[in-house]
């Protein structure tokens, strides 16, 4: 059970993700890297074409804070965008002659849209009024220990968010459920919530030092870390908290 909510099913695989093969072609270390660079490749272009049109809207506004709240709705597909890559990326064949990544990627999407938008809408609103707090601080007249405070939340909401986007990819649980779980796993298992806070780091760190095109062209491989990292969150849900 969840705690305070109620069990939940496993998010279907459909009918050519993960078929059993019986004959050794396309099988090998060769086969099965190749494969796993022809899904990233393909989930990665698949994520770049649906979230283009918010790109395109973030590199028209300028840096003005004021901007904020439209930045927030050029982010919106990227929270169901992210949940098709996980739940394609998830459901991946090792298999060469057995690879639908874009049919995995457009199930995903069609499962996983609304449900990741109940969550996605009120983080990204969350994590808008702390960005606009921190960038209009000195105005508010708080003591400065107050936007430690903030940073520190914002940071745990992103966190709690790379959880519910997990959850919520792979599995076909009520919104406030997923929250509940996110924020429980959070705690719980501290590795999973480690790697998703080094992944962060990375992304942070590439687009203040690099460029801030570098971490949409490695999306594909840092869900992949991330899917790697949570694989005892997903194991505890699969086994505790599912039908």
């Amino acid at each position: 059970m969840i705690p305070g909510g109620r069990t939940a099913t496993v998010r279907p695989e459909g009918p050519h993700l993960n078929a059993a093969r019986t004959s050794g072609f396309g099988t090998g270390p060769l086969s099965r890297a190749s494969a796993l660079i022809h899904t990233l490749l393909t989930v990665q272009a698949l994520l770049l074409l649906a979230v283009s049109p918010g790109l395109a809207g973030l590199l028209l506004l300028g840096p003005d804070p004021a901007n904020l709240p439209l930045a927030a709705l050029c982010l919106l597909p990227l929270g169901p965008s992210l949940a098709a890559a996980l739940y394609a990326l998830h459901h991946r064949s090792h298999d060469l002659t057995e690879l639908h990544p874009a049919h995995a990627y457009l199930r995903g999407w069609r499962l996983n849209a609304v449900p990741a938008l109940k969550l996605w809408a009120p983080l990204l609103a969350w994590l808008t009024v702390i960005a606009f707090t921190l960038t209009h601080f000195s105005a508010t007249g708080l003591p400065g220990w107050w936007a430690l405070l903030l940073g520190v939340i914002g940071v745990g909401s992103l966190l709690w968010g790379a959880h519910a986007l997990v959850l919520t990819s792979l599995f076909a649980f009520r919104a406030r459920d997923t929250a509940r779980l996110a924020a429980y796993f959070l705690f719980r298992h501290g590795r999973a919530t480690l790697t998703a806070a080094s992944l962060l780091v990375l992304t942070a760190a590439s687009t203040g030092l690099l460029t801030e095109a570098l971490p949409a062209l490695l999306a594909a491989p840092l869900l992949l870390s991330l899917l790697h990292g949570s694989q005892a969150v997903i194991g505890e849900t699969r086994k505790n908290f599912t039908a």
